[in-house]
């Protein structure tokens, strides 16, 4: 449900108290659900390259200390040239997620070229930003366009930040730890692709949320590619080692 702005300028005080109570009230039901759910379970990692961007994530969905789902999606397809993460409530990022694929290809109808990822990652921060509170969902949003390969982490309240390497969800101080030890700079697709799958696998093995399996997607000038079943075993080999 959309929030809208409240104006007390012609109400009367007592009436207009009323109100900014009730408001209060609801706006503290919200902030107490986001810290309650923000930081159950899920790991994402993002790595923004010399030329393309690579997505990582673990599989495993839970609710409190429930393992609800052991191959959760967490990694979409937006474009062809644009992709997103997810990291909180299922059915707020689904939703998010599906709006964001309605406009992107409404953008691509109307004037004739993908949509740029920095609109995309606006887009999406006015949508949780409109709805702050409502729609618990973190997304790192990343893409190539024509002024290259970027990554932007989004926050449930809709604040936006461009990042080289970035990572969402309760393991992300793990995956951190991973990715902080190494140098971004002139970075290939393969290293990014080893990088972010031992982020990963640190996590499932130190995050008790994280765990089950991983995806791994690789966005670049050809399109948007999610790594097969044979790709993903011979890293999990190098990976777990």
């Amino acid at each position: 449900m959309c929030r809208q702005h409240i104006f007390l300028g012609d109400i009367p005080a007592i009436v207009g108290s009323a109100i900014c109570g009730a408001f209060e009230m609801f706006r503290n039901m919200d902030l107490a659900r986001f810290e309650e759910t923000k930081l159950r379970g899920t790991t994402t990692v993002g790595i923004a390259c010399s030329d393309a961007v690579v997505f990582a994530t673990d599989t495993r969905v839970t609710a409190g200390l429930y393992v609800a789902h052991r191959h959760g999606k967490k990694v979409y397809e937006v474009d062809r040239h644009l992709g997103i993460t997810i990291a909180g409530v299922v059915a707020d990022a689904q939703s998010v997620v599906e709006i964001l694929k309605a406009n992107a290809s409404l953008y691509r109808l109307e004037n004739g070229r993908p949509m740029p990822v920095s609109a995309a990652a606006r887009l999406t921060a006015n949508l949780l930003f409109s709805n702050r509170g409502s729609l618990i969902v973190q997304t790192l949003i990343g893409g190539v366009d024509d002024t290259g390969p970027h990554i932007f982490s989004i926050d449930p309240l809709g604040s936006v930040t461009e990042e080289k390497c970035v990572a969402t969800g309760s393991g992300s101080p793990v995956a951190y730890g991973v990715l902080e030890d190494q140098s971004l700079s002139k970075m290939g697709v393969e290293e990014a692709v080893a990088l972010a799958s031992r982020a990963i696998a640190a996590a499932i093995k130190r995050n008790a949320a994280t765990g089950d399996g991983f995806d791994i997607v690789v966005i670049d000038k050809n399109g948007y590619r999610e790594l097969n079943g044979e790709e993903k075993r011979l890293i999990k080999l190098e990976s777990y080692s």
